[in-house]
């Protein structure tokens, strides 16, 4: 079995592949710009893990490797225990940085996976895979900052979505079940949402399908909802997205 070499590493010479003071300081610092361009790409969204959380998380998983590393090659264990502490804390964090707003929606679930994909590439870095990072990074930014728009226009034209509905009173519930049936929409499932309870609102979440077929070729999400909005008893609405 014939070892990985690293083309970048080949182009910038041998010092790059090794332990070296040159390359690790050439690892921190592409640690730190590549996850900086990230964060920033987070931050200027206003999602909740920014510039700064990116570039520790990296930074930290870079050097977690590269001790790693340093440890396994004096010792000859090939263990990387400090760097699967580390995927591990990451983690732990991104879980923690998932929310759930006052309307049932997942929040932050995208820049959470973002953050864990982040200390991921620290740990690549850590280990001289210069090319498999940059490859790595250019897939993720494709992800975080060009996917969105196509994965909103594929789900716009979906059969089934869910909105967040606010109801003046309860007893106007039925009349939105019965305009959602006579649309030529179904009902998949209604569910009470109680955080607002005794705000003098009825909210719910609704799951609903498009029947209908003329729906189906002519009308998006926004379009059904923007009628629905027009309803006298409904105060608020609006589709519910990760």
């Amino acid at each position: 079995m014939t070892s990985y070499i690293d083309p970048i590493a080949a182009l910038l010479g041998p010092w790059s592949a090794q332990l070296t003071a040159g390359a690790v300081l050439l690892r921190m610092g592409m640690s730190l710009a590549l996850s900086a361009i990230i964060g920033w790409e987070r931050s200027s969204k206003r999602h909740s893990a920014g510039l700064r959380t990116f570039i520790l998380v990296c930074l930290a998983c870079t050097t977690a490797m590269l001790l790693d590393t340093y440890l396994s090659a004096a010792s000859g264990s090939g263990l990387y225990l400090i760097s699967a502490a580390a995927v591990i804390s990451v983690s732990v964090i991104s879980v923690n940085s998932t929310l759930f707003s006052s309307r049932s929606q997942i929040k932050g679930l995208t820049t959470s996976v973002g953050l864990w994909a982040c200390g991921i590439l620290g740990l690549t870095l850590g280990g001289g895979y210069y090319t498999v990072t940059l490859a790595a990074f250019v897939v993720l930014m494709c992800g975080l900052a060009l996917f969105p728009s196509v994965e909103v226009f594929l789900k716009n034209r979906s059969n089934h979505f869910e909105v967040h509905l606010e109801l003046k009173n309860s007893q106007y519930l039925q009349d939105f079940v019965t305009t959602i049936r006579r649309l030529g929409l179904t009902i998949d499932d209604i569910e009470l949402n109680p955080a607002y309870v005794n705000s003098g609102l009825s909210v719910y979440s609704i799951a609903i399908s498009i029947s209908s077929q003329e729906l189906r070729k002519y009308k998006t999400h926004s379009q059904i909802i923007e009628a629905l909005a027009t309803l006298d008893y409904v105060y608020y609405i609006e589709e519910m997205r990760a």
